[in-house]
């Protein structure tokens, strides 16, 4: 079974928790991470791209010139795609980038995630992350504390928006709570400080 560190806001080790090996200890599969990067970056896209085709582009019903004796190259439309203001060549047209991932899937890259930040040892529970106030200077304390820069602080979502505030305008750092979290978040920051309680949400989830 996988144990880390608990610690306090004060950056000192205040005990050890036990984490759900089916969870926090499982085989990395790395293919399934990299789908849930794409899945959710495929997700974003707008697909909204448009350009008109010789076929949409009003105009040029006339053959701008006779066929011969002109000394021109022989032109049937000035809408053709040589021509200024002419058709595009295979045109984009929206689409939607969207595909889906199954939920055993979608469950396997964000436990083989969250099972690399442990193996590297970026793993950091909080026994308790509160603050009685909005203070940036609070949350910058506890990343100092911990001696972290870029990280994902997870929450359980109970009496946390003076936490989720005060990480807000912190350059490097992104708050996000137990039932959102995902394989791109957890991947893409160097560190994740997460809450004993947020840690036990996930394991209820998952396990």
């Amino acid at each position: 079974m996988a144990n880390v560190s608990v610690y306090n806001m004060e950056g000192s080790e205040v005990g050890k928790l036990d984490l759900n090996d089916s969870v926090f200890a499982v085989d990395v599969n790395e293919h399934l991470m990299h789908m849930a990067v794409v899945l959710q970056l495929a997700n974003k896209r707008q697909g909204t791209q448009k350009a008109k085709t010789r076929s949409e582009v009003s105009g040029g019903g006339r053959k701008p010139w006779r066929q011969k004796g002109t000394g021109h190259a022989r032109q049937g439309s000035t809408r053709s795609p040589q021509w200024t203001g002419g058709g595009v060549v295979f045109a984009p047209t929206p689409r939607d980038y969207s595909f889906k991932m199954n939920k055993k899937e979608k469950a396997g890259a964000i436990k083989s995630a969250l099972t690399t930040k442990v193996n590297e040892e970026k793993f950091f529970v909080m026994d308790s992350l509160k603050f009685d106030e909005i203070k940036t200077k609070k949350m910058v304390g506890v990343l100092d504390a911990l001696k972290v820069n870029k990280a994902l602080v997870v929450l359980d979502g109970e009496d946390n928006d003076n936490v989720e505030v005060s990480a807000r305008n912190i350059a490097g750092v992104r708050t996000v709570y137990s039932n959102a979290i995902n394989v791109y978040d957890i991947l893409k920051y160097d560190t994740i400080i997460i809450t004993k309680s947020a840690v036990a949400k996930i394991e209820e989830v998952y396990a």
